[in-house]
């Protein structure tokens, strides 16, 4: 393969026996090259209506949305509107959490990286008015602080719902607003949509979930979650190119296409320095930006980000030193070794990265004292129960609750294996692939405060 057309003729002839494979009912790719793009799309928005998928078709990006909250929030910082290292409550003095002390010095910082330190999966339903976010943030009051600002990462989506209601704030709009005025409009983009009733005026893809009785997947009874965390990525729909406008303009220093700087230089370039090092996540990276997840690939760095909503999964990687970009949107079943055959090759090609293996579990597990890792965690969406049997296998038993028991979400009990150290991985693949489960801190007597999952879940009673 020697350029992009060749890559287009064989994604155009590879994308439908992929999707076939991994029971993903439809999806849309785009993949750039010093700017160059081409597209490719196969499948069905839905299976009710069989209408197909084509290259303009809008799929919701999830938790990519994250990069542009904090995309809007760097803009703040250019304009010395904000501050990121002084605490949130200077611009929110309606900020408040269980923890008093811990509200009083979270800094925006701390938000962008994710590592505020309090409970983060919070998805109430406050309305579909332009106070949402803002109503959703005035809840926050009893949730608990699991760690201390600035200790550690944890996946924290409440925290980029407050990001949200900074930029309106400081703004004086809707997120909304806030999000077409100062990247749709400068952006140039033309396929892309702040919810339903912007999306419906496009072809756009319908979320798939398994039932309880398994099978393929089908249609979603829910379209998305709610607005309130449109800053999180409830909301936000685009086409793959239209994304990679955006992705664009992050390599281009923070310049837009028509030249004009969106972002400064400066914080287009801290947005993707390391904040925190992961603890061993494997899939998610190696360290977190200030809303970029950082991959350290052979090859060069990778930054990005994926996204999930309720039967949706985007997936964005861009290779900053080489100009080369790759989104991915799929509707359903298992996107996961689709988007690492087309990214293996489209990066491989015109990048000269190489994707790292996926963590495997070992053939046969080695017998290990698991009373480090025994015990109850919880968190607002899950509990989950970690045991030893008496022939020595490890087990967990998950939960689920709040939210994710609302959308469907099914208890399920997995074993766990050894691999090395405090890091154990799922005898079988869930979402494609084994996804480490790192047991970290110590509550004192030994025994692990946390299970870490890109999110920490902490220790019942510790």
């Amino acid at each position: 393969m020697t350029n992009l057309n060749e890559l287009r003729t064989w994604l155009e002839g590879r994308l439908p026996s992929l999707l076939a494979e991994h029971q993903v009912p439809g999806a849309a790719v785009a993949v750039s090259v010093r700017g160059d793009v081409i597209d490719a799309a196969a499948g069905v928005l839905s299976k009710n209506t069989g209408v197909e998928v084509t290259v303009d078709s809008l799929f919701q990006v999830g938790s990519i949305t994250k990069l542009w909250t904090a995309t809007l929030i760097m803009q703040l910082v250019d304009e010395g509107t904000l501050d990121l290292d002084v605490p949130v409550r200077l611009y929110l003095p309606e900020f408040r959490l269980e923890d008093e002390s811990a509200a009083a010095v979270i800094t925006t910082r701390q938000l962008l990286s994710h590592t505020g330190g309090f409970e983060g999966d919070i998805f109430t339903d406050t309305g579909k008015g332009d106070d949402a976010v803002a109503k959703l943030v005035d809840l926050l009051g009893d949730v608990p602080q699991l760690f201390a600002p600035g200790e550690m990462f944890s996946y924290n989506n409440a925290g980029y719902v407050v990001l949200g209601r900074l930029v309106e704030v400081l703004r004086g709009k809707s997120y909304d607003e806030c999000i077409r005025e100062y990247l749709f409009t400068p952006l140039q983009l033309t396929h892309a949509a702040n919810g339903p009733y912007e999306a419906i005026l496009f072809r756009t893809a319908v979320g798939h979930i398994v039932n309880e009785d398994g099978g393929e997947p089908e249609p979603s009874p829910i379209w998305a979650l709610s607005r309130a965390t449109a800053p999180v990525g409830s909301m936000l729909n685009m086409r793959p190119r239209d994304l990679l406008k955006f992705a664009q303009m992050h390599i281009d220093s923070g310049r837009g296409p028509a030249g004009q700087q969106i972002l400064s230089a400066g914080s287009a370039a801290a947005m993707l320095e390391p904040q925190v090092m992961l603890p061993g996540l494997g899939w998610m990276g190696e360290a977190w930006g200030l809303g970029f997840a950082l991959f350290d690939y052979d090859g060069g760095p990778v930054v990005g980000h994926d996204g999930g909503t309720i039967g949706q999964t985007a997936f964005l990687r861009i290779c900053p030193e080489q100009d080369v970009s790759i989104a991915l949107f799929c509707n359903g079943g298992d996107p996961l070794p689709v988007f690492i055959e087309i990214a293996a090759r489209a990066l491989g090609e015109f990048a000269g990265i190489k994707l790292p293996e996926l963590p495997t579990p070992a053939d046969s597990s080695a017998h290990v004292d698991a009373s480090r890792f025994v015990g109850e965690y919880s968190s607002r969406v899950g509990s989950v129960m970690v045991s030893q049997d008496a022939e020595g296998r490890i087990w967990l038993e998950k939960t689920p609750k709040g939210v994710y028991a609302e959308v469907g979400d099914r208890p399920e009990k997995i074993e766990l294996v050894a691999t090395e150290g405090d890091t154990l991985l799922p005898a079988q693949k869930q979402f494609g692939l084994h996804m480490p489960h790192v047991f970290v801190g110590d509550d004192g007597q030994g025994r692990a405060l946390f299970v870490h999952t890109g999110r920490a879940d902490r220790r019942v009673n510790a």
